[in-house]
């Protein structure tokens, strides 16, 4: 096994200030007038498109497009809106390459997609930078009141869609800002001069709907009193746990869960104030994952390595994302998983990785091992639910494998509470994938309030 330097070597302020700027710079520049036009007029305006079905709210694409090459981006922002309130975001984060544009008619014939993520924040951000509400007006108040957990996009696509049909909604959000994992959880590349807090306002514009932070499920508030208070509850709080890597020393100073440590810099006002470690290596092969090593990075640690347990065509990160990684310089190291976290005086010092393989279906370990010297560790692993949240609920929520259970309608095994995002069974880790879970939960609580 490869030796060790047993002294951590962890520092802020590792780059030049223009260094920095550079790195956090937006990593898909606002197309201008010009290269929007000339890249709308690329599209064949599918009928039946294949984009608009592999699109998790069904956006007309075809016809947005179609309304930027016509010169009505305001239009095409509306009909975008139509179907995902949070389509500015969506357009910065989704996953284009393995949704909408990977079926696109271009990307079979070509291999070169229409951009129709960089058009959606074309359309999206030239509306909103003209307009400080959403392009709807709320109905007749009802009288109906609706508690939604969690701030993040399930809860307010649901907030949003229910707060047009004229109902109250009080939003309750665990932390100190609104957005969930847009605010907490993407790479700061992605979304950049704070983005996510703008779409918020944005969002809550349409009125009726009230914002109280600090209020966290299971501790400030409960669900059997707020079912009791309100007429409908959704819940949208997202995964409060972090899943371990079960291995001894784990707790030890230099292991870290890569969503605090993205949420730290997500929020962090210099760039240089942030430690960071000359070696890094990232357990995990999602999204997260990437996005942690990317940042580490481009903050300035020299070597960062992700290990991943089994091939890379298992990693949950798409091939965009994996290849944005390398392009960075972070290696990925595949058929791999933790073995033991060596420390040294309080402090995580190396990693050792057991090589695996696929035997029949099943992952092994070989009994190889190597050494990766470490000044942190990053598990990127996956969260998980907090059930502990959901008690006192009276009857008890249905719970399967860690998810809360829901029907197509999004509503739960309790008749006035329904949820979203990736804490129901089934959810994906995609903001597009949580929004149409809110769009679909708010139909189906406007039905049951006007029933």
């Amino acid at each position: 096994m490869t030796e060790t330097n047993t002294m951590p070597d962890i520092k802020a302020g590792r780059l030049d200030e223009s260094e920095y700027e550079k790195h956090f710079s937006d990593l898909h520049p606002l197309l201008d007038q010009h290269e929007a036009t000339v890249e709308a007029d690329r599209c064949y305006f599918c009928y039946d498109a294949p984009c608009v079905q592999a699109c998790p709210t069904s956006i007309d694409i075809p016809q947005f497009i179609r309304q930027i090459s016509t010169g009505n981006p305001t239009g095409s922002a509306k009909t975008i809106f139509d179907q995902n309130i949070l389509g500015g975001m969506c357009a910065r984060v989704c996953p284009t390459e393995t949704l909408c544009e990977q079926v696109c008619v271009r990307e079979v014939a070509e291999g070169k997609p229409v951009k129709i993520g960089q058009l959606q924040r074309y359309a999206t951000d030239h509306y909103m930078s003209g307009n400080d509400t959403t392009p709807y007006t709320r109905k007749a108040a009802t009288g109906k009141k609706i508690a939604v957990i969690g701030a993040g996009p399930a809860g307010l696509a649901c907030a949003h869609a229910l707060a047009v049909e004229g109902h109250d909604i009080d939003i309750f959000e665990a932390r100190e800002k609104a957005g969930g994992l847009n605010e907490y959880g993407i790479a700061t590349y992605k979304t950049v001069d704070d983005y996510a807090a703008k779409e918020v306002d944005f969002i809550l514009s349409i009125g009726g709907i009230t914002l109280k932070t600090g209020e966290k499920l299971g501790e400030t508030i409960h669900l059997a009193d707020l079912r009791t208070a309100y007429d409908a509850v959704f819940l949208g709080m997202g995964l409060a746990g972090v899943n371990g890597l079960g291995l001894e020393n784990e707790a030890k100073d230099g292991v870290l869960d890569a969503v605090d440590y993205i949420a730290d810099l997500r929020q962090v006002k210099n760039y240089a104030d942030l430690p960071v470690g000359r070696r890094v290596v990232v357990i995990g092969g999602g999204m997260t994952a990437v996005d942690i090593a990317v940042q580490t990075k481009r903050l300035g640690a020299e070597d960062v390595t992700i290990a991943y347990r089994r091939g890379q065509e298992r990693m949950n990160a798409s091939e965009y994302e994996q290849q944005l990684a390398q392009t960075n310089g972070v290696k990925i190291m595949t058929w791999a998983q933790p073995k033991a976290l060596v420390a040294e005086n309080g402090h995580i010092s190396a990693i050792d990785l057991e090589r695996t393989k696929d035997d029949n279906g099943s992952l092994v370990g070989t009994g190889e091992v190597v050494r990766l010297s470490a000044d942190m560790v990053f598990k990127a692993v996956g969260q998980t639910l907090v059930p502990a949240d959901l008690n006192g609920s009276g009857p008890n929520i249905q719970i399967e494998k860690g998810r809360i259970v829901v029907d197509a309608d999004r509503k739960t095994s309790l008749e006035d509470v329904w949820a979203g995002g990736d804490c129901i069974l089934g959810g994906e880790d995609l903001t597009v994938a949580a929004v149409e879970d809110g769009k679909i939960a708010a139909a189906s609580i406007h039905r049951a309030l006007s029933a």
